[in-house]
């Protein structure tokens, strides 16, 4: 039962931090607590008279290789959205693709 308290307690830790933070980068950082939240919740509740089932932690496995993914496309994104928001950078130092 601790495993799945501190799973709700770091989904809503993502959860604030999504809602209230300005920042792309910081979002998607409290995006990314927010799911691992819900993976200890899903794993810490994922047992049947002291047995582990597969189920859930298949779908897990699987959320988080979606979350990884769903990250780098974020990741990128924000920085498109940093590289044309300009934020005060000259662009003579800036990585052109």
């Amino acid at each position: 039962m601790l495993f799945a308290v501190t799973g709700v307690v770091l989904f809503a830790f993502g959860a604030a931090g999504t809602i209230l933070l300005a920042e792309p980068l910081r979002r998607v950082l409290a995006f990314n607590i927010m799911g691992s939240g819900a993976c200890v919740v899903l794993v810490s509740l994922a047992q049947r008279n002291g047995i582990a089932d597969p189920v859930p932690q298949a779908m897990v496995l699987t959320g988080i290789v979606v979350a990884v993914a769903a990250t780098g496309v974020a990741l990128a994104l924000a920085r498109r959205l940093h590289r044309l928001a300009g934020d005060g950078e000259s662009s003579a130092g800036a990585d052109h693709d």
